[in-house]
């Protein structure tokens, strides 16, 4: 029987383990990139474990969060970035260079690797053939010191594309469609895998939206197969020879397999407050916009920008619309400015945004109370945006230039106006100048520390029984950013004990507090919660900051991926009730305990969960491989690497 795609690389790279689905396996990475936000505390990390150099074939350290620099915090976290990359042979992407997904999809990326980002969008490579995945700063770190990824070894669905896309539908249409197909969670150790006839019509950059938004359903990854279109995409990149043909066996076998009919899709939106909430844009025809912004990773290429040029030209956003546009990446940016599609995006009325995260992590661009706001990005959690009362809708490039002209939510299929297709160019712009190569580094460089940059804060080794009280209990799809904010908290990322001032604030205020005054009391502070909890990004402090208040364990209906991986190696166990409905018996401010939870876990028989201010014991269930039971034995990944 034949191999998918996704088996043919992974098998390449397995390290540890044995190709079955389910089973915890261990791949060699290939590639790593890191960014601002989450890349400041993945180097402390690297340093602790007192390697000289990474040890993969690249990795990268891109600037594009945090670029904002109001007071000193994020400029020096900049500088120790700079100068930890020269140290320790990283490709050091400076503040302008771009968003890290788009810049790596154009100037490194390249079929068949594998590769690890501390950011949860990390998918986007696999629009270009990788497999490529997101994870918390930690495992990242330990990728770059040449250790394996643990992932679990995934199912894999075959999504079979047929037909192609009518005018004004683009790529973002189709994975909200794929988003109203699969929601946002029970996705967990899925990878999707896009296949058949309609592959070929689609771009690069287009299957890049479509693997970069994928990480909203929870899966693993995405990928796209390597073909002509991928070779003519690398070629204009100047970069031919890093493209290889990739594709599944004819005979393949899938785990699931839905077939797409792209020419069936029509322009969507995701509604407030989720990415899952998908609707039909033309449900939402005439609704006044009080804000429309084009950018991010998910819809900020060259492709993406003359678009919506394009419409734009010799119009002007509509006068109580605020419009602006965030170029993904400088070669983006130098050639909509060398082809004019700048300045016709400038006489539209449009406010030119640095080429960074920005607007899409409520960096800045927030707007005003109880605005209606459309944007290309890929999240639209409630409060994400920067105002909490804002009502964000996720929307396509073209959606967005329609409805800034227009004022108004707007159907561009009926807006009257000639479709502005897009031609792919023969050659892009090449200018690496804001790169800084390991051999251009200075020798015996010394690495910069600010006061605002601590070391990375180390947990207890597990206890063999957990007394303690439910700190916090929360409902289904708490997001990384209910648990750690970010926007302009995202300056205290590198001062945890700063930044733990801060966790649960959306939620509840008095968490850290209460938490900490715990902690000195000796107790140890459980948090309860629904489905999907640490959904959202990757940032690792929603579980590194937590550790620091003294959480010990996590009992949830359900965890995302990357947030489970971040709290095993962080040391705090994640459990689930066995009876669900126990949920309810279980209330905040209970006192409970849970004896010999160690020894349970380590002979993998279940954990009773005594709760002594209702009387009840309630059955808890964990799912952990042998290594991940080792890992919280010692506290966290960081322990156990340097043990090992």
């Amino acid at each position: 029987m034949g191999r998918s795609l996704t088996r043919k690389i992974l098998e390449e790279h397995l390290v540890v383990g044995e190709y079955v689905p389910g089973n915890e396996i261990g791949i060699k990475i290939d590639q790593t990139l890191t960014q601002d936000a989450t890349g400041t505390m993945a180097y402390l990390q690297f340093e602790a474990m007192g390697l000289d150099k990474v040890k993969t074939e690249l990795s990268v350290s891109y600037v594009d969060h945090n670029t904002v620099q109001v007071g000193f915090e994020n400029a020096d976290d900049h500088k120790y970035l700079q100068s930890v990359a020269a140290k320790f042979g990283i490709v050091y992407s400076k503040a302008g260079n771009g968003i890290c997904h788009q810049v790596h999809l154009e100037r490194f990326g390249k079929p068949g690797k594998t590769m690890t980002g501390s950011d949860s969008h990390t998918p986007t490579g696999g629009g270009i053939g990788m497999i490529s995945i997101g994870a918390g700063g930690l495992d990242v770190a330990v990728a770059m010191g040449g250790g394996p990824f643990y992932i679990t070894c995934p199912r894999v669905y075959k999504i079979n594309l047929v037909g192609e896309l009518s005018d004004w539908v683009s790529a973002k249409d189709v994975v909200l469609k794929m988003l109203e197909i699969f929601s946002v969670k029970g996705n967990v150790g899925v990878i999707m895998e896009y296949a058949g006839p309609g592959v070929a019509t689609l771009s690069v950059p287009e299957r890049a939206t479509i693997t970069n938004m994928g990480a909203e359903m929870g899966v693993t990854t995405s990928i796209f197969p390597s073909d002509e279109e991928t070779r003519r995409f690398l070629k204009a990149q100047g970069r031919e020879d890093d493209w290889t043909a990739m594709a599944a066996d004819d005979d393949a076998e899938y785990d699931k397999v839905i077939d797409l009919d792209l020419s069936t899709i029509e322009p969507m939106a995701a509604a407030p407050h989720s990415p899952g909430k998908v609707i039909k844009v033309s449900e939402m025809t005439g609704t006044k916009v009080d804000q429309v912004l084009v950018g991010s990773c998910t819809n900020s290429s060259y492709k993406d920008m003359v678009t919506v040029a394009k419409i734009m030209k010799g119009k002007r956003a509509h006068p109580d619309t605020s419009f602006g546009i965030a170029p993904g990446s400088r070669q983006v940016l130098q050639m909509i400015a060398k082809e004019g599609y700048l300045a016709d995006l400038i006489d539209s009325g449009a406010r030119v945004l640095e080429s960074a995260c920005g607007f899409c992590i409520g960096n800045h661009q927030s707007p005003k109370t109880d605005a209606i706001s459309l944007r290309t990005n890929n999240r639209n959690f409630e409060g994400r945006s920067g105002t909490k009362s804002a009502q964000v809708y996720l929307i396509s490039p073209e959606v967005a230039a329609v409805s800034a002209v227009a004022g108004t939510f707007t159907d561009p299929r009926t807006a009257g106006l000639a479709f502005p297709n897009v031609e792919m160019p023969d050659n892009f712009l090449i200018d690496d100048s804001m790169f800084i190569f390991p051999q251009d580094a200075p020798p015996n460089v010394e690495v910069y520390r600010g006061p605002n940059i601590g070391n990375p804060p180390s947990n207890d080794r597990m206890s063999d029984d957990i007394i303690g009280d439910i700190m916090l209990k929360v409902g289904d799809n708490i997001t990384t950013d209910h648990i750690m904010p970010a926007g302009a908290r995202l300056k205290y990322r590198s001062n945890v004990p700063k930044y733990s001032e801060f966790v649960f604030e959306p939620v509840d205020t008095t968490f850290p507090t209460r938490s900490m005054e715990n902690k000195e009391k000796g107790r140890h502070n459980i948090i309860m919660a629904g489905k999907s909890y640490g959904q959202g990004s990757s940032r690792e402090h929603a579980a590194l900051c937590p550790m620091y208040l003294g959480v010990k364990a996590v009992i949830a209906k359900s965890v995302e991926r990357i947030h489970a991986a971040n709290l095993v190696n962080f040391g705090i166990v994640s459990l689930a009730f066995k009876n669900e409905a126990d949920y309810d018996k279980v209330d905040q401010g209970d006192e409970i305990e849970m004896p010999g939870i160690k020894q349970k876990i380590m002979a993998s028989e279940p954990v009773m969960l005594v709760n002594k201010t209702k009387g009840m014991e309630l059955e808890l269930t964990y799912d952990l491989s042998d290594r991940q039971k080792e890992i919280l034995c010692e506290g966290g990944l960081l322990a156990y690497t340097v043990k090992e």
